[in-house]
């Protein structure tokens, strides 16, 4: 039997991990072992449940306790399920719940950067990429097409915030990831991967060049938007690729690349 609470005060500290605190706050880098995150949609919360990640509450719309929820709520039965209409948690929340379901859960300790690579063929590695929306279409695409692990830099967006975990469909849930230092990447290349930049570089290789996909172990490193990788960076990979555009296009945006490079240098062996 769920606990079902009907919100009657917007002030209520039980509502504060929704509607007052901010995902910095949330995830808590002083005391990360406290960190929490906010998984919105039944099907990005069935995910993180699938993958062990424990709730603590639920912010869902009433109509939802019987409907979309039902069985998500199902699974997690000990923990309140704070609820309401419409109108009311729109205004609580600033927003529009997505499905009508918000779920606050624990954080969990991020891998070792060396552990996480060890056994992995294909990698990906995003460096200061800032847009969360951007970092879950990465990983969504990183997941479904061929990519072992994702790691990012700390000027990164967390994969954890609403907005990433929403638009990766719970992916990140799926996929394994965690932050890096700029130190690892020597880490990495002592693995034995080989560094790809995707770059907009004249001296660079087509995409579609076989020395890629015929390399045992594979970085892809994606940058920022608007800049994208820094001429230090893309001196210290072992390749500069570049997307072959026509009609005059001069970039795309970083996620619709990170699409093209995962499809022509992801692992085909995880193939289904």
């Amino acid at each position: 039997m769920n606990n079902i609470i009907e919100i009657t005060n917007f002030l209520a500290p039980e509502l504060d991990v929704y509607a007052r605190l901010t995902e910095v706050q949330l995830l808590n880098r002083e005391f990360p072992e406290k960190g929490l995150f906010i998984a919105e949609s039944p099907k990005v919360i069935e995910r993180a449940l699938n993958a062990g990640y424990e709730p603590i509450s639920c912010l869902m719309e009433k109509r939802h306790i019987e409907g979309e929820g039902k069985d998500i709520l199902s699974r997690m039965e000990e923990i309140p399920v704070y609820c309401a209409e419409f109108d009311v948690l729109t205004q609580l929340t600033g927003f529009k719940l997505t499905r009508g379901m918000l779920c606050a859960m624990k954080r969990k300790p991020l891998p070792d950067v060396v552990k996480l690579c060890e056994n992995k063929s294909r990698i990906v590695i995003l460096d200061q990429v800032m847009n969360p929306t951007n970092v879950g279409a990465i990983i969504r695409s990183a997941a479904a097409l061929g990519m072992d692990a994702v790691l990012l830099t700390t000027g990164c967006s967390d994969p954890l915030y609403r907005r990433a975990s929403r638009v990766s469909m719970g992916t990140v849930f799926q996929i394994k990831w965690t932050f890096i230092e700029n130190s690892d990447l020597e880490k990495i290349k002592a693995m034995g991967f080989k560094t790809v930049a995707m770059a907009l570089k004249d001296n660079s290789l087509s995409i579609r060049d076989p020395a890629l996909t015929s390399e045992e172990k594979l970085a892809i490193v994606m940058g920022t938007e608007g800049d994208g990788l820094s001429d230090v960076t893309i001196a210290e990979c072992d390749y500069t690729v570049k997307i072959p555009m026509y009609y005059g296009v001069d970039s795309l945006n970083v996620a619709a690349a990170s699409a093209i490079a995962f499809y022509q240098l992801g692992n085909k062996t995880n193939e289904i």
